[in-house]
């Protein structure tokens, strides 16, 4: 009887380049909520010095861009996945990294989703839940076509597994 090792290592497969607009376009969205208390206090203080309001205004500026810049590309390189005969494995983050491993045996469920700003970035996201208590393993930003195959390929391959994953 053999027995295969499955090991931590990085997975092969990089997310789509289509992320990278996607991870963009989402912080786009939250550094604008966050301009919205600092227009609120413009116009709330319009008797006031406007030197404080200048300096938030320069550093959120500067901050917002650098995140724009910087936090797309890194995560691109960051993000990977990889399914094997034996294994699922991911990577992920950015400023703080996560790589993880579940092997087809212990897989439960597949599941793909695609939200709506995912849907304009013709991406989906794939969600591999296994009986472990750190949770299901994600795996986003992946293009549409890939998602599917994945999660065909997984559920093919989890079926011809002997036992309940747990």
């Amino acid at each position: 009887m053999t027995v295969d090792v499955v090991r931590l290592r990085p997975p092969m497969h990089r997310v789509s380049p289509r992320a990278r607009w996607y991870w963009t376009a989402k912080a786009a969205v939250l550094w604008t909520v966050l301009l919205v208390p600092q227009v609120i206090w413009w116009f709330a203080d319009g008797d006031g010095a406007r030197l404080p309001h200048l300096i938030v205004g320069a550093g959120w500026l500067v901050l917002a861009a650098v995140h724009l810049a910087v936090m797309p590309q890194w995560r691109y390189r960051v993000h990977r996945w990889e399914a094997t005969d034996t294994a699922v494995y991911t990577q992920t983050g950015w400023l703080s990294q996560e790589r993880r491993i579940a092997p087809i045996s212990r897989v439960q469920t597949v599941d793909s989703e695609r939200g709506p700003i995912e849907q304009l970035f013709k991406l989906a996201n794939v969600t591999v839940t296994t009986a472990s208590a750190a949770g299901p393993l994600k795996i986003q930003g992946l293009a549409v076509a890939d998602a599917d195959q994945l999660v065909a390929d997984l559920t093919t391959r989890v079926g011809q597994t002997v036992g309940d994953a747990t």
